[in-house]
């Protein structure tokens, strides 16, 4: 009994005086990282030198950005594997909610290219949104890279076994996530407040764990550390001279209990490393090369101490493998209450009981989170009997009205500014009502409604109102007015308010298939007429058309991939027939592009479009109208460099353009462009379609992208003409 309470007494001595202990084999190693954004790169850089050395890590924790690197580096991935996966993120999209153009539908593109700024509005009140991004680039990202460990749900059994913190919003307690959905806890961890939206686990709240505990070195304690090395690249306190911005003054404040704890942390830290970051902020993403040097001299400078560490070689791991589809057996769906499920299967793009890429799953989550829907959307892959059940969690956006702005000027509109009230869910569930109104030189309007099935049958209604005073081609409005008046001109003031009823669905997951009926009214007169009529048109008009179409450009303004197609048949079946001239017949009108990168932001557009009536239409109301550049196209107006705006008419046109774009700084491009075309009365028929080109006209520009949309300059000439028009474009096109 005496020696049991010696052998007692001696374990009590001894057993906790750290790393003193003879223990067989080498000692176990814990990494502590420190939260820090995007100073937590040079973490990677550290583990360089590590796994260099030979140092094999047997536990890891951390949090925040801490919690990013680490928790990748637990599922396996080796430092240099780490290096380069986020030396290929976009540095932007890691900030804000960056969603592919590509995944958006026909009226979210038309909303992001079109309003400056949206405001959620509730009670008659404008909000503000809770945070700038919902994350989910990272968070699609993170999902990616630990597909292959996506069934573990114990953070002891990854390859690292890995710890990580976050704070409980509602309580301000702090969380250790050892279990779960690895993605949802690493970006809990790193959810910076008012940068990024907090996540939901567990039904708590979570947000950033560096409010309550930004360097978790008790937890890696516990998990069996013998040894921990811990890398620190916190902050220390900021003069006023020194705080830059809200984000400074946020770090600032989360740093106070921060930096006087560590203090103690730091005593019970085996080796310490302090990269020397302190030229870079927590959002300083594009320098992450230099941020990763930085963690790799700290680490050097440890070198002697990490030797007795290490194995006598370095590190190696196995690449993981990359898996480039799932079969998704099942989908299951929680949180639903103001959307169906046909409508987010409907997004997602792929059913139950099908084989998808992993480029198709991200895209449909994109999708997904284009509508703007749903404030939180998170998701994780069960093992099912033949394949694997994705069960998707949703948060819908309780805020379904928003009030959105924008502003143009070009010369055929003038200036405007735009208004617009959209409301979702106005009637039924999956329905958008969206009214614009746009005050300024030439009041117009725009008024739609309708209701996205997905998959299924959608309809909708549209009505919009335009107008504006321009002096253009006499040819245009009558014939041979130049003979007749003895003038190259006429000024004509044009208004054309048009209703639509339609249905539309997804054709092949990829084309939007549509078809409906049309009332439109056009009025065209001129007050500087006096001898013959003044009102050209004045005439009520329905028609049934069809359209197909198809667009993958990566900007509408810009676009350095994708292509673009639609196609248009509108049969004029009535008039109210106020010229005399009217008889039934059919408009088609197709275009083409595709936009390729050639070199590094050298891009080139190529476009063709054409256009033809089709039966006896003597109405030249609806003839296409080639010129100018810069404003909203509607009707029959098609741009066209080196002539003025609707100065070539015909009903009928065949046109091509080449644009090379060159972005020599972020955002700013330089331009030329040549187009060509051939336009006329029945084309088709004469076999004048596809003669030499009867019109060409040349274009050199700069333009820049900004909040309220592209700002650009452009000066063209025709050698028909010998004339030099400069245009000047503010803003979206509306």
């Amino acid at each position: 009994m005496n020696r049991f309470f010696l052998l007692l007494l001696c374990m009590l001595v001894f057993g906790p005086v750290k790393g003193q202990e003879k223990k067989e084999g080498k000692p176990k190693v814990g990494v502590v990282l420190s939260g820090g954004g995007a100073k937590g790169l040079a973490h990677i850089g550290v583990l360089k030198v590590l796994e260099e050395q030979g140092v094999e890590v047997s536990y890891i924790g951390g949090t925040s950005m801490g919690a990013i690197v680490g928790g990748l580096y637990a599922a396996g991935y080796s430092a240099t594997e780490l290096d380069s996966i986020f030396r290929a993120l976009d540095p932007d999209a890691m900030l804000r909610d960056y969603t592919p153009r590509g995944s958006k539908n026909f009226f979210e593109k038309r909303n992001d290219e079109l309003y400056a700024l949206s405001l959620p509005f509730k009670n008659f009140r404008i909000g503000f949104p809770t945070a700038l991004s919902k994350g989910l680039y990272n968070y699609t990202t993170i999902n990616r890279l630990t597909n292959h460990v996506r069934h573990i749900r114990d953070f002891n059994k990854l390859p690292i076994p890995f710890v990580c913190i976050a704070t409980d919003v509602e309580t301000g307690e702090e969380v250790v996530l050892r279990h779960g959905v690895l993605p949802d806890a690493i970006l809990a961890s790193g959810a910076f407040p008012s940068l990024y939206a907090p996540a939901e686990i567990d039904g708590r709240l979570l947000i950033d764990g560096g409010v309550t505990n930004n360097y978790p070195i008790e937890e890696v304690k516990k998990m069996g550390a013998d040894i921990i090395i811990g890398v620190d690249v916190q902050d220390p306190l900021k003069t006023r001279d020194e705080l830059k911005g809200a984000t400074g003054i946020l770090v600032q404040i989360n740093n106070y209990q921060m930096i006087n704890k560590m203090k103690g942390k730091r005593e019970l830290t085996d080796i310490y490393v302090k990269p020397d970051i302190s030229e870079f902020s927590v959002v300083s993403f594009e320098q992450g090369t230099e941020i990763i040097k930085k963690g790799e001299e700290a680490g050097r400078e440890i070198i002697e101490r990490l030797k007795p560490l290490g194995v006598g070689h370095p590190i190696t791991k196995p690449r993981i493998p990359a898996q480039d589809s799932v079969y998704v057996e099942q989908i299951r769906i929680d949180g639903l209450n103001n959307y169906t499920r046909s409508y987010v299967i409907g997004k997602l793009s792929f059913k139950p009981g099908s084989k998808i890429s992993y480029d198709t799953f991200n895209s449909g989550i994109s999708t997904l989170n284009a509508t703007q829907n749903f404030n939180g959307i998170s998701y994780c892959f069960d093992k099912g009997t033949r394949g694997e059940v994705l069960n998707l969690k949703l948060a819908e956006n309780p805020i379904n009205r928003y009030l959105k702005f924008g502003l143009h000027y070009d010369p055929l509109y003038k200036s405007a500014i735009l208004l617009n009230l959209t409301q979702k869910n106005l009637i039924r569930r999956n329905d958008v009502a969206s009214v614009d109104v746009i005050l300024g030189d030439n009041f117009r309007y725009n008024l739609d409604y309708y209701i996205d099935n997905g998959f299924y049958i959608s309809y909708g209604l549209h009505s919009h109102y335009s107008g504006f005073n321009r002096n253009i081609s006499a040819d245009y409005a009558v014939g041979e007015l130049t003979g007749i008046l003895g003038t190259e001109s006429v000024n004509v003031d044009y208004s054309d308010w048009t209703n639509q009823l339609y249905l539309q669905t997804i054709f092949a997951q990829r084309f939007l298939i549509g078809g409906g009926a049309e009332y439109q009214h056009i009025n065209i007169k001129s007050e500087t007429i006096q001898d013959i009529d003044p009102v050209f048109d004045d005439s009520d008009y329905i028609s049934l058309y069809g359209y197909l179409k198809f667009d993958s450009y990566d900007s509408k303004f810009f676009p350095s991939e994708g292509w673009f197609f639609q196609g248009l048949a509108k049969a004029f079946v009535y008039s109210s027939d106020y010229t005399g001239g009217f008889d039934r017949f059919t408009l088609i009108k197709g275009e083409i592009g595709t936009a390729k990168t050639l070199a590094r932001r050298l891009t080139i557009d190529l476009k063709a479009e054409t256009g033809f009536a089709l039966g006896e239409n003597q109405v030249p109301t609806f003839d296409f109208m080639l010129g100018g550049y810069g404003y909203n196209l509607t009707n029959s107006f098609v741009h066209f460099y080196g002539y003025d705006f609707l100065s070539i008419s015909g009903n009928s046109y065949i046109k091509g353009l080449a644009t090379l774009d060159y972005e020599f700084l972020k955002k700013n491009h330089l331009n030329v462009t040549a187009n060509y075309a051939n336009v006329g009365y029945n084309l088709y028929e004469e076999g004048l379609l596809f003669s030499w080109p009867r019109f060409s006209g040349y274009a050199v520009g700069y333009g820049m992208e900004t909040i309220i949309g592209p700002v650009e300059i452009k000066h063209s000439w025709s050698p028909e003409t010998h004339k030099h028009l400069t245009w000047v474009s503010v803003g979206y096109w509306f």
